[in-house]
């Protein structure tokens, strides 16, 4: 388990680092959002770019990824249908339902992978997932119904064909579609064209981090506020309910046992990734929901993979 220990350690560093600049408002009163911005549009594009173009396409049929890919589909699905119920907002709704299913496959992903299934490429199929599938079905929804940086009391109604086409003005998306056309293509990028990609694309997780524990500071107990009930179903949902229903989606759906079957269900383990908070800051919706599951899930994490482990590794 010294990959799950290092993993949250790096993070928690981080994310203290972060604190303590807001603490001492070393980056003035908009530090977090500066962070923010530098994340989503140049950093984390810059990143998904540099990643995709050399990425081995096939990964996307691997049996763990079929089950973590049903178990995600689910798991939205049941906090969709428990908002909808409650009538929750739209955008808000969006944010709970990533904060549900959209795991931390990088940051934590690559070392559980490596340390916990032996593998670090285990982690790979989910980035991809996350980042083809998943990251642009949810900016699609953000873009129609957030409102991006505050932009919405500035600028008239946007049309329905402006609307549709959001996702393709998206940095985040444009980012990954350019670096999938490139790896479907088979070029190879020169490498004084792709270090710039690289180095700039470092500064995506960072950021991320030190945005997330900028936010932490003078924000009161988690799951006490207006938005518990979401809090606690989407960790819950993430916690518990996403690794059982990978099992499930393994083990009865899938014909999955072993090894396949114990990277599922460790995968889908995984707590809430920071960039949710990125989008939820971004677009204005939900962030204190974000910020409050991330935190949770991350902390209740390792509870869950240790009987994982225990029980299939």
């Amino acid at each position: 388990m010294g990959g799950v220990i290092s993993g949250f350690g790096v993070i928690a560093a981080v994310i203290a680092a972060g604190w303590l600049l807001g603490r001492y408002a070393l980056l003035g009163p908009g530090g977090r959002e500066v962070l923010t911005r530098l994340a989503f549009h140049i950093a984390t594009p810059a990143l998904l770019f540099a990643m995709l173009s050399e990425a081995d396409l096939g990964l996307l049929a691997s049996g763990p990824l079929l089950a973590m890919a049903l178990s995600t589909a689910a798991v939205a699905a049941l906090y969709a249908a428990l908002a909808a119920l409650r009538r929750w907002p739209a955008g808000g709704s969006t944010i709970g339902a990533l904060s549900a299913c959209y795991v931390n496959a990088g940051n934590l992903g690559i070392p559980v992978a490596a340390y916990v299934l032996g593998d670090a490429s285990l982690a790979a199929p989910v980035m991809l997932f996350q980042q083809l599938v998943v990251g642009p079905l949810a900016l699609t929804v953000l873009d129609a119904t957030g409102d991006p940086e505050g932009r919405a009391a500035q600028q008239p109604r946007r049309g329905l064909a402006r609307r549709l086409s959001g996702p393709l003005r998206n940095p985040m998306v444009l980012g990954s579609l350019l670096g999938v056309a490139v790896a479907a293509t088979g070029l190879r990028i020169p490498e004084p064209v792709r270090e710039p990609f690289e180095l700039v694309g470092a500064m995506s997780v960072p950021a991320m981090l030190l945005a997330f524990g900028i936010s932490l500071h003078g924000s009161a107990a988690p799951a006490r506020g207006p938005e518990r009930g979401a809090v606690l179903v989407a960790v819950g949902l993430k916690t518990v309910v996403q690794p059982v229903l990978a099992w499930a989606a393994g083990a009865l759906v899938l014909g999955l046992d072993g090894a396949e079957l114990f990277a599922a269900v460790v995968l889908c383990s995984l707590p809430t990734a920071q960039n949710i908070f990125t989008y939820a800051s971004h677009y204005r919706t939900g962030v204190r929901l974000a910020r409050e599951a991330i935190l949770l899930s991350t902390a209740l994490s390792p509870l869950c993979l240790v009987p994982v482990a225990a029980l299939l590794g």
